[in-house]
């Protein structure tokens, strides 16, 4: 009794854990679960082949068969396209990117956006970077002191602290 149970473990390798696994990591067969035409390519592909097989196998003279039986060309070539359409389909599966890439460009993304506020905290911290990213973009500006014309009075606020 026991023996029977552990040859049947052995004969049955995948768990259903396992299959439905392989199933979502393989984008093949993602898409032959998800598209019914190409399901319905291969079964044509498949059910013409067997048709052709048969129709070969039961003939008298197979070589004959080959060259002369209508049938048999319409089957083939019937089993030829499904396949071609199956396999186009096939080739135009979904690819998934590589998690290895999804991690790089979710690292590269947060080290610019930690570049991005370094660099404005400290533009904001620093009046003397401040002034130096503006002196480069706009030009250096230049400093002058205003002297009145003459003949023009002295302010109030000058004189007066002059006579205390």
């Amino acid at each position: 009794m026991a023996s029977a149970k552990r040859k049947v473990a052995k004969a049955v390798p995948f768990t259903p854990a396992d299959v439905a696994s392989i199933t979502k990591a393989n984008p093949y067969i993602q898409r032959l679960i998800d598209d019914a035409e190409l399901r319905d390519n291969v079964r044509t592909a498949l059910d013409s082949s067997k048709n052709a097989y048969e129709r070969l196998i039961g003939s008298k003279a197979p070589q004959r068969a080959l060259l002369d039986d209508h049938k048999l060309h319409h089957e083939l070539r019937q089993a030829a396209d499904a396949v071609r359409n199956a396999a186009m389909a096939l080739s135009d599966a979904p690819r998934h990117p590589h998690p290895s890439k999804r991690r790089r460009k979710r690292r590269l993304g947060r080290r610019l956006a930690i570049l991005v506020f370094g660099a404005a905290l400290a533009l904001t911290l620093s009046e003397s970077l401040r002034s130096k990213v503006l002196d480069t973009l706009f030009g250096a500006e230049e400093e002058f002191q205003y002297v009145p014309p003459p003949g023009t009075p002295a302010p109030q606020g000058q004189g007066a602290a002059s006579a205390a």
